[in-house]
């Protein structure tokens, strides 16, 4: 099997093995006697070469592509099942996919002056696709063998994952500055960033580029210059745009010059130590003086660098002036707005005037409401009533708490020995019962 093939069979749940045989065969019949397995083949698949490439398994080396699709030999090979062979309906996977815009050869893609998705195969007679897919090197889907149309194509669900995460990485950098790049800037800034563990190649940043311009509309870009899209900015990229991105560009390099000066430093320092411990004072003396020499340049390059980062701070507060000046003036249209529907100071004075007035009417209205609904209440009565309602409860209360007192003492045992207990001993004894005890002597 071959080392894709393995790797799909770990990692990917469509390609558990009972799916197999399915996906491997050529299931293009399918397509009218069983539409639902073949879209089911289909979606699978691409979705499988797109976690392949995700991964960089499909390319090796410095150019590595992340978001493009080569469609060769190598690529059937490292597919390959065991038990199964190589996928003979992949052709078709290509096809299907071009036509529902998940993939796009990568040349039509870039050139295309409108937005990819405007304009769709779906609707296109099957007779009218065959010739156009043979145009691009896809065989007619209805007859022959399904023979891979070899070629690059974008892979629209690795593209719209970067997109996804370029957006989030944005979405904390909102000034002017932050989002304006010269392309190798963004190249740098962001081609390890996007895919998870990998890093796109060039070929995949001008696929993203475009998409993101043309298709997304999320940032301005002219080839050359990059700035992402924010709230109130013009149309195109500006002579502002082009000097935030040389300011950006120069500060870079200035940094690296300082960062190769400062390693000539300490390489020319260890010269002049090895010199010293061979006896060597000539050439010691040499390499003290080029480090002198180096150092003098460094403190100029880092003159020169900590005036570029200060002109940075100042364009990006006077940036963040404009952002303000701009929040203020539009608050302040609404703020007149709103005013000029409330009206003058006079007539709001009017209208207060007239709701006191309103008010005060209310407030008599209810006093003679009130006064209409009868006799006044005596509230001698009300004070007594309540007295007495006051005296029955505290009956209640009394006799209550002298029931639950009774109640305790008839739990209290009787003390041992007492005049009670005698008697009744006396009345319960043997000569009682026989009536001996009661006999006198005059009986």
């Amino acid at each position: 099997m071959g080392e894709l093939a393995d790797f799909l069979v770990q990692n990917d749940a469509a390609f558990r093995k009972a799916r197999l045989p399915a996906l491997y065969a050529d299931f293009r019949s399918q397509r009218t006697l069983n539409p639902d397995a073949y879209n089911a083949n289909v979606t699978a698949w691409r979705h499988a070469l797109s976690l392949l490439a995700s991964r960089g398994l499909l390319s090796h080396g410095a150019n590595a592509n992340i978001l493009i699709l080569s469609l060769d030999e190598h690529l059937l090979r490292g597919l390959e099942g065991r038990g199964f062979g190589q996928p003979m309906a992949l052709g078709t996977v290509v096809r299907e996919s071009v036509a529902a815009n998940a993939m796009f050869p990568v040349q039509t893609f870039l050139q295309a002056q409108q937005s990819v998705f405007q304009k769709s195969w779906s609707g296109v007679p099957w007779a009218i696709m065959g010739w156009t897919l043979r145009t691009i090197g896809v065989v007619d889907p209805s007859k022959g063998d399904d023979t891979l149309p070899k070629g690059q194509y974008v892979l629209l669900e690795n593209v719209e994952a970067a997109t996804k995460q370029f957006n989030e990485i944005m979405a904390e950098h909102t000034s002017k500055f932050d989002r304006v790049f010269t392309k190798s800037q963004f190249y740098n800034t962001f081609a390890s960033d996007l895919i998870g563990g990998q890093r796109l190649s060039e070929a995949d940043m001008n696929v993203l580029l475009i998409y993101l311009s043309r298709d997304k509309g999320i940032i301005e870009y002219d080839g050359k210059i990059i700035r992402v899209k924010g709230v109130g900015d013009q149309t195109g990229i500006t002579e502002d745009d082009k000097a935030i991105a040389s300011l950006k560009e120069v500060t870079v390099r200035v940094k690296h010059q300082a960062d190769l000066l400062s390693a000539r430093i300490d390489e020319l320092e260890l010269d002049a130590k090895k010199a010293l411990a061979r006896k060597n004072k000539v050439s010691a003396l040499a390499a003290l003086r080029q480090k002198k020499i180096v150092e003098q340049t460094l403190s100029t390059r880092y003159a020169t660098l900590n005036q570029l980062e200060e002109t940075a701070n100042k364009i990006e507060q006077a940036a963040d002036n404009v952002d303000i000046v701009k929040a203020m003036e539009a608050s302040s249209g609404v703020l007149k707005s709103l005013n000029s529907q409330v009206g003058s100071v006079d007539k709001v004075d009017a209208v207060m005037d007239e709701l006191r007035e309103r008010v005060a009417d209310t407030d008599e209205l209810t006093v003679i409401l009130a006064e209409s609904t009868g006799a006044p209440v005596d509230e001698g009565e009300i004070d007594d009533e309540l007295a007495e309602m006051e005296r029955e409860a505290k009956e209640k209360e009394d006799e209550k708490q002298a029931e639950v007192a009774q109640g305790k003492m008839d739990k209290i045992p009787e003390m041992p020995g007492s005049p009670e207990k005698k008697q009744k001993a006396r009345e319960n004894s043997p000569t009682s019962e026989t009536g001996i005890g009661k006999l006198t002597l005059a009986d």
